[in-house]
């Protein structure tokens, strides 16, 4: 079984590095955005209440987001494990993560921090070219980012494998696969 989180600032290759993970894993990536994206499609009573939220402007709460993750991973096929992308953000989803998990005898089995220098991220997110990305406001999200991760990282300390995210992609997935396993 691998219960795993992936965490890392926008830009540093999580998406892509959970998809990859998944299929090598044999476990489902479970992105909030994601989650959003099919509540939302699906029109249930919580998409509805998201895209009032995101259309709005607004930040989706914790309580929402909380209720989506714990809805999903109570899918059968999370049952050999899961890789979650985007969740937790904060030490509040972090604990709810935890009494989720430890109500049915589980545990997460590492957190892949993905490390990317900030210039090299600023680089790929202007890359992107999403019209309401410039330099300014990708560096203010990499600093939200920071602040609200960092705790994360904390608690997550004997969990925690470091990964420089820098490399082709298939290198980078080598070595978080390679990482996990030195952690057995």
């Amino acid at each position: 079984m691998t219960r795993l989180v992936l965490v890392g600032p926008p830009g540093a290759g999580k998406g892509t590095q959970a998809t990859a993970l998944s299929e090598k894993l044999g476990i489902p990536h479970i992105s909030t955005g994601d989650l959003f994206r099919k509540n939302i499609a699906e029109q249930t009573e919580l998409g509805q209440q998201v895209k009032h939220i995101l259309d709005s402007g607004g930040l989706v709460p914790d309580e929402i987001t909380n209720q989506m993750l714990i809805a999903r991973l109570e899918l059968s096929d999370t049952a050999d494990g899961f890789l979650l992308d985007g969740f937790p953000r904060n030490l509040g989803q972090a604990e709810v993560l935890a009494t989720v998990l430890a109500e049915s005898d589980q545990k997460l089995d590492a957190v892949v921090q993905l490390q990317v220098d900030e210039d090299v991220l600023v680089q790929r997110l202007l890359a992107r070219g999403r019209s309401d990305d410039n330099e300014d406001v990708i560096r203010h999200r990499l600093h939200v980012y920071q602040s609200e991760t960092a705790p994360l990282l904390d608690y997550y300390r004997d969990l925690l494998v470091t990964v420089d995210g820098v490399a082709e992609i298939d290198q980078v997935t080598d070595r978080i696969l390679a990482a996990l396993r030195d952690r057995t």
